[in-house]
């Protein structure tokens, strides 16, 4: 979830929902709670679901490759015993010699090669996510917009936005409306069963 976490407190920083400009009198003022919308949406839990599997795929091609580079590994402890062996002539040892050469050779470039998969990989998958984030969240922001032009209110103000050094941007309003909830049914009301079940392990980079 970090990687979420990290877009969250960029996407977040300083949101405002201005509907209209503010009229003679009294301001009709409301606040939104736009991470606990964004983290409760039934679309967001299906892309990090979607994610985690990607995850797994990723983490087990990579452990494929591991496993053949363990397996070298231990090829090439088995010809250093060799080598080493005081009882081998020196013509098995230059051929043993040559083995391990190849071996070591080999083991180095698939290594070169899982890490460039990983990333590569990692990196496909980290712009996917934040641009599937990105369409959820304006969806949520059109939402809120279009909710704030029913209630006729003239701003509305994200309460879950932090400035830069972590401090609340809004830390206090006059009576205020609070639509987070209202928002959030509206948000679900078409949500299958199963995918407001909570994701299950964390959303990591596979082993490198």
């Amino acid at each position: 979830m970090r990687l979420i976490r990290r877009f969250l407190a960029v996407a977040f920083a300083a949101s405002l929902v201005t509907v209209a400009a503010a009229q003679e009198g009294k301001l009709n003022i409301a606040t939104v709670d736009m991470q606990e919308l964004f983290k409760q949406y039934y679309r967001t839990n299906e892309a990090q679901k979607q994610i985690n599997v990607e995850r797994a795929r990723i983490q087990k091609d990579n452990n494929e490759r591991l496993s053949r580079i363990r397996e070298l590994e231990e090829n090439l402890g088995n010809l250093r015993k060799q080598l080493e062996d005081p009882s081998v002539n020196e013509t098995k040892k230059q051929t043993l010699f040559k083995e391990w050469q190849m071996q070591q050779q080999e083991g180095i470039a698939l290594d070169r090669e899982r890490r460039e998969f990983l990333q590569r990989r990692n990196q496909a998958l980290n712009e996917k996510m934040v641009q599937r984030m990105k369409g959820i969240l304006e969806e949520i922001r059109k939402l809120v917009e279009e909710q704030a032009k029913v209630d006729n209110y003239d701003y509305v103000f994200d309460k879950s936005g932090l400035s830069t050094s972590q401090v609340p941007f809004l830390l206090y309003t006059k009576d205020a409306t609070d639509i987070t909830a209202g928002l959030l049914k509206d948000l679900n009301k078409d949500a299958p069963a199963e995918s407001l079940e909570p994701v299950e392990g964390a959303e990591e980079k596979p082993t490198e």
